[in-house]
């Protein structure tokens, strides 16, 4: 009997509500005191194709999937045409037998359980529409693992709040589901969850997209403009849904170029102000970029990848746009880029995010990718007290020097007096063309590069902040057979492969970059100098961030493990890959 440790996929069609179910099921485990870790896997179609999410319940902390399944729950044939290869010695797989015959011999010789139910059948009689099936074999996977129904039935409840009738029959589903398992299949399974004890702490199942929203409204956002595009349509989404109850402003635009100018707008309002889209709607804003470069106007944007060029792969994960985050925007002027790694880092790197924002009155990007802000992960519930709202040299209500108003004035450290429109006692112009320190155009060429050393002069001061601030984190020991080095999200699989190495008596370590600009060359320099091997993993063609290091340190990484085909890297594929290095 294994307890506590389970990979689930649950399959379908889209449509059949795939991704509620998993999540159903993981925040039933997650109430029970387990770990959880959920990610969903759908193609750019409204209905039919194959979806699927795969769900990692444990007693322990985890940081990603893994690369196999212990049960399968099969809402059509294709399902397990293409997961049954996937399916250790022992596992299961919950189908409808009534319209998926299968040859039972064959699974069988594999060691599969097979564990038909009249999943339509039971549907049909609760008069229940056949997207009802979802919660019927989450209820019947309840009892196959001996887990606490009441706690489902709960969750269900919640999922659908305000819709009483719904939810009645979404729990009459799971419970006939459960109840069908309990006569026919009772103890038939090798795997069992159990709640933990009620001394253990309280979690949260949130993606790495809520966890960014959340980070936004702590950081006092008050304008949120964006335009929906894969994979940062549920930012747009979860902001819309609390604008009323946190007293924001959130707008879906007509298009990026709107989304960036109207930010940049609210910004010179006075209102914290953010956007988010992906690659394709990141070119659009280049240009609204660089004029909240030149204006010096902070604005937050967060950039969600996904494969490119062009449409690329839009509902699949990627990390080919560091490169051009870095660059993007005509002309030269600073920006800080920051890369969290997992929901936590989401929340508090974003708070950092505006801060930095407006300290320096420059642009920061947040770069995610589809893997992170889509994927469900149990957490700790954030401390709200651990990042403070700093809002730089913002001056309000009235301005009280002598010296008449410059809002360009140069600075020794770059940084000027930002006032907003009707602050009294001064007159605030923004130009988008090179200025001088009042805002009047200028093609003064002296004067041109007085402005351009200004702007670039708070990248020493922020970079000279930053060397005080988590820019990066190690993990592992200090001296190692190898140093893995890594950005966003692949710092799950790379912590679960560690553990995997570990149990084979191999020592590695982690180098995780969170700040890619300005970049912390100095204390990255330190860890790689003392590295015997080292290797980089990244969800790109290129290893970008390997030729950045290379560029920032002169250091060279020996080895790179890529992977480019628009899924997330698997903690046991990963583990043997970076074992080939020692």
């Amino acid at each position: 009997m294994k307890v506590n440790e389970l990979s689930i996929i649950v399959g379908g069609q889209a449509g059949d509500g795939i991704t509620q179910a998993g999540v159903n099921l993981g925040l039933a485990c997650l109430r029970g005191g387990l770990h959880v870790f959920g990610a969903n896997d759908y193609q750019s179609l409204i209905r039919g194709g194959h979806n699927f999410y795969i769900l990692r319940i444990s007693g322990e902390k985890i940081f990603s999937q893994t690369d196999f399944v212990d049960l399968l729950l099969s809402l059509n044939e294709e399902t397990i045409t293409l997961h049954k290869d996937e399916l250790t010695a022992g596992a299961g797989i919950i189908y409808d037998g009534e319209e998926v015959t299968l040859n039972e011999e064959e699974f069988e010789k594999a060691e599969i359980k097979l564990f038909p139910i009249p999943l339509m059948k039971i549907v049909r009689d609760l008069n229940g529409p056949s997207i009802a099936r979802n919660s019927v074999i989450v209820g019947a996977t309840i009892s196959l693992v001996n887990y606490d129904l009441e706690l489902l039935l709960n969750t269900i409840k919640e999922s659908f709040e305000g819709k009483e009738k719904v939810a009645t029959l979404n729990m009459n589903a799971a419970k006939a589901g459960y109840d069908y398992m309990e006569v026919h299949y009772k103890n038939k399974f090798d795997y069992k969850l159990e709640k933990l004890g009620a001394t253990t702490p309280k979690r949260m199942m949130l993606t790495g997209a809520e966890a960014i929203g959340l980070g936004a409204i702590q950081a006092c956002c008050k304008f949120y403009a964006g335009y929906p595009m894969t994979p940062t349509t549920p930012l747009l989404h979860f902001m819309a849904s609390l604008q009323r109850e946190y007293n924001m402003i959130v707008i879906q635009v007509e298009s990026e170029i709107a989304a960036i100018n109207m930010i940049v707008g609210a910004s010179f309002a006075g209102a914290r102000a953010m956007t988010a889209t992906s690659g394709g709607g990141f070119c659009l804003m280049s240009e609204g970029l660089g004029m909240a470069g030149m204006t010096e106007t902070p604005v937050v944007i967060m950039l969600g990848q996904r494969p490119g060029p062009s449409t690329g792969l839009p509902t699949y994960t990627s990390q080919g746009d560091l490169r051009f985050a870095i660059h993007a925007g005509q002309g030269e002027f600073p920006r800080v880029i920051i890369a969290p790694g997992d929901v936590a880092e989401c929340f508090y790197k974003t708070m950092e995010a505006f801060n930095l924002a407006e300290r320096y009155q420059i642009p920061a990007i947040i770069i995610t990718d589809k893997y992170l802000l889509e994927s469900h992960e149990s957490a700790e519930f954030f401390d709200t007290s651990k990042v403070g709202v700093d809002r730089g040299l913002l001056i309000s209500g009235e301005y009280l020097d002598e010296v008449e108003y410059k809002r360009y004035k140069i600075t020794e450290n770059g940084i000027s007096p930002r006032a907003v429109p009707l602050t009294k006692n001064t007159i605030v112009r923004a130009n988008s063309d090179e200025h001088n320190e009042a805002g009047y155009t200028t093609e003064n060429p002296q004067l041109t590069t007085q402005m351009t050393d200004k702007r670039y002069r708070k990248l020493e001061a922020l970079t000279k902040e930053l060397e005080s601030m988590e820019t990066i984190k190690t993990f592992g020991a200090e001296k190692s057979d190898a140093t893995i080095i890594g950005w966003g999200s692949t710092k799950g699989p790379i912590l679960e492969a560690m553990k995997i190495l570990e149990k084979e008596g191999l020592k590695a370590n982690y180098l995780q970059v969170i700040y890619i600009a300005p970049f912390p060359a100095a204390k990255v320099s330190k860890i790689l100098e003392n590295a015997n091997k080292t290797v980089i993993v990244e969800n790109n063609k290129t290893a970008q961030l390997a030729q950045i290091i290379k560029e920032k340190t002169k250091f060279a990484i020996e080895h790179a493990i890529l992977k480019y085909d628009g899924r997330p890297f698997n903690p046991v594929s990963l583990s043997k890959q970076i074992e080939e290095v020692f």
